[in-house]
């Protein structure tokens, strides 16, 4: 597998070793002693699959006080993945990272507790899987505005369809202090 570091720390792309022939492929999606030897000894305690269509705009999601790491994957299709810095206190504050993941790629996203996530399908539907270092908390969750003017995302889209929650986010400059998470280095 290798490990590489984002400009976001914390934030890593993985890409894993792929074996394939003529009847298809395998990879190793989680292992715990080879993710271990690189630096990632998560404890991943919940599996989430989502399906959507073209267009369709997931995110921007963090929970605080109970966050939860994401190691994301995309199973068919491929997404516009991003991760933002939402850490009071982190060098990269407000800063995001965006990258292309695909079946084709098998890459994947490490996103720390801390972090806000998104994605938006690019192809015409997305089969996208993600463990969960802690368990989904509807209380202690909060939606980051996909198009906040002060961090900039680029995204491949400029009307995405969103959630009721989605279409709602705040910007980053609206949350309260006590409502984001602090950076631990």
């Amino acid at each position: 597998m290798n490990v590489i570091e984002t400009s976001l720390a914390g934030v890593l792309l993985l890409q894993p070793r792929v074996f394939g022939d003529a009847r298809g492929f395998f990879l190793e999606s989680w292992n715990r002693n080879r993710f271990a030897e690189a630096g990632l000894r998560q404890d991943f305690v919940q599996d989430n699959v989502s399906f959507s269509r073209q267009g369709i705009l997931r995110g921007l999601h963090f929970q605080n006080p109970i966050p939860q790491g994401k190691l994301v994957q995309v199973l068919q299709g491929a997404v516009y993945d991003v991760a933002v810095d939402i850490r009071t206190g982190s060098p990269t504050y407000g800063q995001w990272y965006g990258v292309i993941l695909s079946d084709d790629n098998h890459w994947q996203l490490y996103v720390p507790e801390g972090l806000a996530h998104g994605f938006c399908v690019v192809s015409d539907t997305a089969l996208f899987t993600y463990k969960c270092t802690d368990f989904y908390t509807p209380a202690h969750e909060y939606s980051l505005a996909w198009n906040d003017p002060d961090i900039g995302i680029d995204w491949p889209v400029s009307q995405p369809s969103l959630s009721g929650k989605d279409q709602v986010g705040r910007r980053l400059r609206d949350f309260s202090a006590d409502e984001l998470p602090v950076w631990q280095p």
